[in-house]
């Protein structure tokens, strides 16, 4: 079972790619995270810290998981919206840092 997809604008080879890929991760019962770093998205279109598991509610779950076909949809939209300090993905691609 495939438990996590990697999403990103660069290159697999760019030398940023980790800064700027985004994750859908399984995380049981059929609902996917949707994640950068210490961030999940939300349904609201947010990217929110994501608390610890005993911190996590009910209704933040709710509003930050998603099947998986969403999650990767989702990862896909986002994905060349990425900032790294202040670097976009279009900047990070006309640089050409590989």
């Amino acid at each position: 079972m495939i438990t996590e997809h990697t999403i990103c604008a660069l290159p697999e080879g760019d030398i940023n790619y980790q800064h700027y890929a985004i994750t859908a991760s399984y995380r049981g019962d059929g609902r996917w995270a949707v994640r950068s770093g210490p961030f999940c998205f939300g349904a609201d279109g947010e990217w929110d810290y994501e608390p610890s598991p005993s911190s996590r509610t009910d209704e933040w779950l709710d509003t930050h998981r998603f099947d998986e076909q969403a999650a990767l949809r989702l990862a896909e939209e986002q994905a060349p919206l990425m900032t790294c300090n202040g670097i976009s993905v279009a900047e990070a691609l006309a640089r050409g840092t590989r």
